[in-house]
């Protein structure tokens, strides 16, 4: 059955936590509506949970440490395996869930939300047949041992690929898991519940309470049974749940706002480059995290890159997330569709010059929390709309006058998660690409790499995700002298 809701409503899960192996009742009542971003109706209701769910699947998750953190790797690795397999089968299930959750069209989900979640399983299992669990320092062993139980605590934009990217990696570092998926996107992680159920997890190993962050996010952060968080969600939801977890000394590893900058160097193909930049800010309706969201440009060249960026755009079709020719659906909730409208608005009030899109829906479409997807050129970088993450799908054209200007400009912000360089010299794209505070930089659009680690610098948050490092985040480092006579 591919019809998520049904399923979910047949198995009488949308109204259950899976806690200590078995799907059970929460503590409360309290109920919140999952509403279709395309056409603003309830399309279910799920449980949420209480500080009492939370300590019960913590508990649950600190029995089951004991004996899951003392398996090989081979046992985890298999494990993952069987968990890679049900996603591939169910992908489409999973497909529809995000398209009904969050809006995203189906053939993105199909494409991108789905397949890359499920490479965030299958690197971690690949990546535990020679990962450096135990080391030689001359008569020292350096042994990584897993820190604990993990509390994962993801968001709405992309819901299966940020749950796979945090239990992938936890699991095989041999750790146990509570996680708290948003309550606005939470189908998908349900049906990951059952796959984890169905491929056979040890009770305790995984668990999920649904809930909001106020009640399970800080319960889960302060909870003194918790060795680690990881967050990932907006600086603001960052700050808090640091603050909730510091009197306990735990772990917190966050991956949090951006507003990533995109450098065109002067010898750039910008024939090529403007267009597939454009695509980069405005994938995902332009609810990534690193979106590169800031053009910089030449500014001798500011009138092709407009008209560029212009006919990038009106190849778009925003539309029901439902039809396979749509490539731009709806913005995932209402909060954030205000929040786009907002700052749409005070780029037109701040003087930036409107090149396409602006305020309010695309034409025809009468409901549903679409936006039109808009270019802004003659931006400062005192602008809101050049400072502020927006999350939707705008883009901040910016010119600069020499290349160490672009790089100034580029490092003049609170985020450091990605950036993009593009340059047909080489050697300037490397040297251009190093001097970026920033996590993870893209030169000439580069294919997706799963074991490319993943994080910020400032505020965009601490630790990595993906590959070695995203294993390594949820690793403890112990010394033992005298091992080796």
């Amino acid at each position: 059955m591919t019809d998520p809701i049904q399923h979910l409503t047949e198995a009488n899960h949308l109204r259950r936590f899976f806690i200590d192996g078995s799907w059970c009742e929460p503590d409360g009542a309290e109920r919140a509506r999952v509403v279709n971003p395309a056409t603003e109706a309830e399309v279910a209701q799920i449980a949420l949970g209480s500080e009492a769910d939370v300590d019960r699947a913590v508990s649950a998750a600190r029995r089951a440490f004991r004996s899951w953190s003392r398996t090989v790797p081979q046992e985890r690795a298999a494990l993952l395996s069987r968990i890679h397999a049900l996603i591939l089968e169910r992908a489409e299930q999973f497909a529809q869930a995000i398209r009904i959750e969050m809006g995203a069209p189906i053939t993105y989900a199909r494409q991108a939300q789905v397949p890359l979640a499920a490479e965030h399983i299958r690197v971690p299992r690949d990546n535990l047949a020679n990962f450096p669990f135990l080391s030689q320092r001359g008569t020292t062993a350096i042994a990584k041992e897993p820190i604990g139980v993990a509390a994962l605590i993801t968001p709405w934009n992309w819901p299966l690929f940020q749950i796979t990217a945090k239990v992938g990696p936890a699991l095989a570092a041999g750790c146990t898991v509570v996680l708290k998926p948003s309550e606005l996107s939470p189908l998908s992680a349900l049906l990951f519940a059952e796959i984890m159920d169905e491929a056979g997890c040890p009770p305790g190993v995984f668990n999920l309470v649904n809930g909001s962050g106020p009640v399970v996010g800080e319960a889960l952060a302060s909870h003194p049974q918790v060795d680690m968080v990881s967050i990932t969600g907006s600086t603001r939801a960052g700050i808090q749940v640091a603050q909730a977890a510091a009197p306990t000394v735990k772990r917190v590893a966050q991956e949090l706002g951006g507003k990533s900058p995109n450098i065109m160097l002067p010898d750039a193909d910008f024939a090529r480059y403007v267009a597939l930049g454009v695509a980069s800010a405005m994938r995902n309706v332009g609810q990534s995290c690193s979106a590169p969201t800031r053009m910089l440009v030449p500014r001798e060249r500011l009138g092709e890159v407009e008209s560029l960026a212009k006919e990038a755009v009106e190849a778009f079709v925003v539309g029901d997330p439902a039809e396979e020719k749509t490539t731009h659906g709806a913005i995932a909730n209402r909060g954030q569709y205000q929040r786009v409208q907002t700052m749409i608005e005070a780029g037109i009030s701040e003087g930036a010059k409107l090149v396409i899109g602006g305020p309010d829906r695309p034409d025809g479409l009468e409901a549903g929390f679409f936006t039109r997807p808009t270019v802004f050129s003659e931006v400062r970088n005192d602008m809101a709309i050049a400072k502020e993450e927006i999350f939707g799908p705008v883009l901040a054209i910016l010119p600069y006058d020499t290349v160490e200007e672009a790089v100034e400009i580029a490092n003049d912000t609170v985020y450091g998660l990605g950036a993009h360089v593009y340059g047909a010299d080489m050697d300037r794209a490397r040297a251009v690409a190093a001097q970026i505070r920033a996590g993870q930089v893209h030169i000439n659009a580069p294919a997706f790499d799963p074991q490319a680690p993943f994080g910020g610098y400032k505020q965009s948050g601490n630790g990595r995700e993906y590959g070695h490092e995203g294993m390594e985040e949820y690793l403890e480092t112990k010394a033992m002298l005298g091992f080796y006579p």
